[in-house]
């Protein structure tokens, strides 16, 4: 039965060791602080040196590709990380060069959602990096914006349909390509809330704002009787197309961006759509400690599959709290996955407890990354430290190439794929560094997008509401069933001794 081979894993995945230490020391922190930074400066050299101005690296034979549309796709997608990374002066120079060289006007069709969270998202958090003086520079005088705001009106073709959700491909220069397939994904559909709206709030065209709005409302009005959301809707009819339900693949940004909505800009609305999606969550899909997919109208369990894309669950429930104990059981089962591989495969077999087979790759994601770094900066547990520098490790000696990092075609070999996405720059070493420097600026008062770029809570991007000291909405927990996990004590002989891998150092929480 599932559960009761769910229950067996996670038994398994206990990480707690017999002798604990009570932190980590900070000159161990700080040295794996300098080994991200100097992985990132490994990564984005290795790009601007073999790849620059094309889109990604091809991390295995040192050379350019264009992937997403051939408007220097990482180079946008790392700016604001090289200001993370104290790199003000490259940051500088490579605005310079996207001002003077970049141009949206083109012929292409491009993924909506992929130029929506990497490109716009890149430009916008860069801009804001002047303009809230992060970095000082007198001269800057809002180029970022204006290529924001022109892709942005070429994007909100896709927007015209009957449901408001959008097409999933837009071609830059003509709108909706002939004859474009009607189907999108949920996260395709409904992750527009962040980039959009602070596009609105920065230009006043109310234009985004309403299309980024209406797409998300208009998924959320079409989940079951359960709360439940499918997986690819038609945008012209709204009928489901894929009914399986999960917080992984094809649907994870949807909800993540309902939350971080309501606290970038204090709407109500992405509130109570956020709360109620969450309990049907937890009351449908959470098999302790793990998520999995059912069918969104009777609830029966579909695929009972760890989805590497559900990393980001962990970090959303701590950070709305109400939900902490469940987080933190559920991210120390995702790193036991790291544990035992060394990374994480795109699918993990909870019901036969092993990688799904087609779905064995780690191509340097980082929605694990993040959720350690949420539950760090919640809680201060250095578990979770230990869990950052476990992935440091295995990236570092599994994927590192000489120009770059590399996706691994199979957790469990050894060859690699000749690519290095852009968001592992963007967001994987972003979380990492962010794990180990405390003092970073970045750690507070920012919401970072479903692709890490930062953008910062401030008083004007509120809802008018809001910023009246009028919204009657509070942060308060969910009125979610109550956890009731049964105490477990692991054995002596643990899995990772079991399968040759040393225990991880743990202070048990009080």
């Amino acid at each position: 039965n599932i559960l009761l081979a769910l229950t067996t894993l996670f038994l398994l995945s206990c990480i707690v060791g017999e002798h604990g230490t009570c932190c980590m020391s900070v000159e161990e922190r700080l040295a794996l602080r300098s080994k991200v930074k100097e992985m990132f400066l490994h990564g984005y050299n290795g790009y601007m040196e073999n790849a620059f101005p094309m889109d990604e690296l091809m991390s295995v034979s040192c050379q350019g590709m264009e992937t997403w549309g051939g408007y220097s796709l990482t180079l946008i997608d790392s700016l604001d990380a090289l200001v993370l990374f104290g790199e003000v002066e490259e940051f500088n120079t490579r605005v310079q060069w996207i001002l003077q060289n970049i141009d949206f006007d083109r012929d292409v069709n491009v993924s909506v959602f992929e130029t929506n969270i990497r490109v716009l998202g890149g430009l916008l958090s860069a801009h804001l990096m002047y303009t809230t003086g992060v970095v000082d520079e007198p001269d800057y005088n809002g180029g970022l914006l204006g290529l924001a705001l022109d892709l942005g009106s070429r994007l909100l073709a896709a927007f015209d349909t009957p449901t408001g959700i959008p097409y999933g491909t837009v071609n830059l220069m003509y709108g909706v390509p002939e004859g474009e397939i009607q189907i999108t994904s949920t996260a395709g559909g409904g992750t527009y809330i962040l980039e959009f709206t602070v596009l609105t709030r920065l230009t006043g065209d109310p234009r985004f704002e309403d299309a980024a709005r209406k797409a998300s409302t208009g998924l959320f009005e079409r989940r079951s009787s359960l709360g439940l959301v499918g997986n690819h809707i038609n945008v012209s009819n709204g009928e489901w197309t894929h009914k399986d339900a999960g917080v992984g693949s094809g649907i994870d940004s949807f909800y993540e961006y309902l939350y971080k909505g309501y606290v970038l800009f204090r709407e109500p609305e992405y509130l109570h759509m956020f709360y109620d999606s969450a309990a049907a969550i937890e009351a449908y899909l959470h098999k302790d400690p793990w998520y999995v997919e059912v069918h969104m109208y009777n609830g029966v369990v579909v695929w009972p599959l760890y989805n590497s894309l559900q990393g980001f669950w962990p970090g959303i429930q701590a950070l709305s709290g109400g939900q902490l104990d469940l987080a933190m059981d559920t991210v120390r089962a995702f790193h036991g996955i790291w544990r035992r591989f060394g990374a994480v495969p795109e699918g993990f077999n909870l019901l036969h407890g092993k990688v799904q087979p087609g779905q064995a790759s780690y191509p340097l994601r980082p929605e694990l990354a993040e959720s350690i770094y949420y539950l760090y900066r919640v809680t201060h547990d250095p578990q979770f430290l230990y869990m950052g520098r476990d992935m440091v490790f295995g990236i570092n000696e599994r994927t590192r190439t000489n120009c770059g990092f590399a996706t691994l075609n199979d957790i469990e070999a050894t060859d690699l794929s000749d690519r290095m996405e852009s968001f592992f720059l963007s967001e994987t070493m972003k979380y990492l560094y962010l794990l180990f420097d405390d003092e970073n600026p970045f750690n507070t008062g920012y919401i970072f997008t479903t692709e890490g770029h930062p953008l910062p809570i401030q008083l004007s991007f509120f809802s008018e509401e809001a910023a009246a000291g009028q919204s009657s909405v509070q942060q308060t927990t969910l009125n979610l069933r109550p956890f009731t996990k049964q105490e477990v004590q692991c054995p002596r002989m643990s899995f990772w001794q079991h399968i040759g891998v040393c225990e991880l150092e743990y202070v048990p929480r009080n």
